[in-house]
């Protein structure tokens, strides 16, 4: 019996030591093909950044005009207009050395600028029409929100807000669009907003 169990305990040492060593092999193999990438991008050439899908604020869709006497709005509408007219690009989901890669190195501190504003316009779009649905103003929140899902936005409130509408309106050709636009998302968002979006299905 004691022999089984030395045996067992032999075994088990030969299969965990064999695991770990197959890991490490993996992780090394893993990390050397980063760094080999990184090396490859930081050596890409200046390319020109005329594909990149800029986004323009239409600000004449926007209800600047409601609840200027709320100071968070005015402030909101503020940071929207300050962003309107500047290079605006969704790079979620992209790493600088994905960027790097595609439009080399020397674009980086450009391309990471217009993610920034990127993130900026659609979290103030959404705490803009969250401030809209408090004061009952449903249609112009709706306006907000769609504008960011058109951006492809990966706000899960933006997503959850208007999945709501839509089922309460009985616009199944706009919730079906929902989800083919977060199925396209290349976030860490996409498989809770996707989970949530077809509960309404």
């Amino acid at each position: 019996m004691k022999l089984y169990i030395l045996a067992s305990v032999i075994i088990f040492c030969i299969v965990i030591h064999h695991a770990i060593r197959r890991n490490s092999r993996i992780s090394e193999k893993q990390e050397k093909a980063f760094w080999d990438r990184e090396r490859q991008a930081n050596e890409t050439r200046k390319k020109p950044l005329d594909d990149l899908n800029y986004i323009h604020i239409p600000l004449d869709r926007f209800p600047t005009q409601l609840l200027q006497e709320n100071e968070t709005v005015r402030d909101y509408i503020n940071t929207i207009r300050g962003l309107a007219g500047k290079e605006i690009v969704n790079l979620t989901g992209y790493t600088n050395t994905d960027l790097k890669l595609q439009y080399g190195t020397a674009n980086i501190t450009a391309l990471s600028d217009y993610d920034q504003r990127y993130t900026l316009l659609v979290s103030t779009l959404q705490n803009w029409a969250d401030a809209l649905l408090e004061a009952d103003h449903i249609n112009e929140a709706v306006s907000l929100m769609e504008f960011a899902i058109e951006t492809e936005t990966d706000v899960s409130r933006t997503y959850y807000h208007l999945a709501e509408y839509y089922s309460t309106t009985g616009e199944k050709e706009k919730l079906s669009g929902l989800i083919t636009t977060a199925e396209k998302l290349r976030s860490a968002n996409r498989g809770p907003i996707l989970r949530h979006l077809k509960e309404f299905e």
